[in-house]
């Protein structure tokens, strides 16, 4: 009887995680119901695996678009994936990023991160809020710069990662069928990108006409 009472319990845990998208901060599982023992049997069990200090998944969680994502958002709510982690979300780049970039706002101080690797940007509320998109991953919700602002701080940021990202991004934007050269437009202009930007949008929409 006992022994089914624990079961119980466990299978209880389970279902909090599901619901949770299959992912939990250890506060956000104690708040939730789960004994901090329960915790540590499924994790013994390995039902549950800790996957950062104090954020746990489920074993055999679906797959799920951009796992990294939802590691660092987890612990950086307020955070939005930004730069060369966005531009590969959306498609725009071939590169593989070599850590996540992550914009917060100028005053946010940031956790440590030893996986996945993570890189800070700090910005003003102008910057930082302008252009976030919000996915939703299993229940999980991830702000994401949209495209035409991803591309306006691949420019602005040129030097840094180099004229042939932003350019590549800004390429492969133009091919796709549902562009907004508006909002492209509007966000260079916000970012004092514009001169660098338009002969690129001139020419390469003039190619395809």
């Amino acid at each position: 009887m006992a022994r089914a009472k624990s079961q119980d319990i466990r299978n209880m845990a389970i279902e909090i995680f599901k619901s949770h998208g299959g992912m939990l901060k250890t506060s956000e599982a104690i708040s939730a119901g789960i004994h901090p023992r329960i915790l540590y049997e499924l994790c013994e069990s390995g039902v549950v695996s800790q996957i950062h200090r104090g954020l746990y998944a489920l074993s055999d969680l679906p797959d799920i678009n951009e796992p990294d994502f939802i590691t660092v958002i987890k612990k950086v709510p307020d955070g939005v994936i930004y730069l060369i982690s966005a531009i590969y979300f959306h498609h725009l780049t071939v590169q593989i990023p070599r850590w996540i970039d992550v914009a917060v706002p100028r005053a946010y101080k940031a956790p440590l991160f030893d996986n996945p690797p993570v890189h800070f940007h700090w910005f003003s509320d102008t910057g930082f809020n302008s252009g976030i998109e919000r996915h939703n991953f299993n229940g999980i919700e991830v702000q994401i710069y949209s495209p035409e602002k991803s591309i306006v701080d691949c420019f602005r940021l040129r030097k840094k990662i180099g004229n042939d990202v932003a350019l590549e991004a800004l390429t492969t934007y133009l091919k796709q069928k549902k562009i907004n050269l508006k909002q492209l437009r509007k966000l260079a202009k916000e970012s004092r990108v514009t001169h660098i930007m338009e002969p690129y949008i001139e020419a390469l929409t003039y190619d395809q006409s």
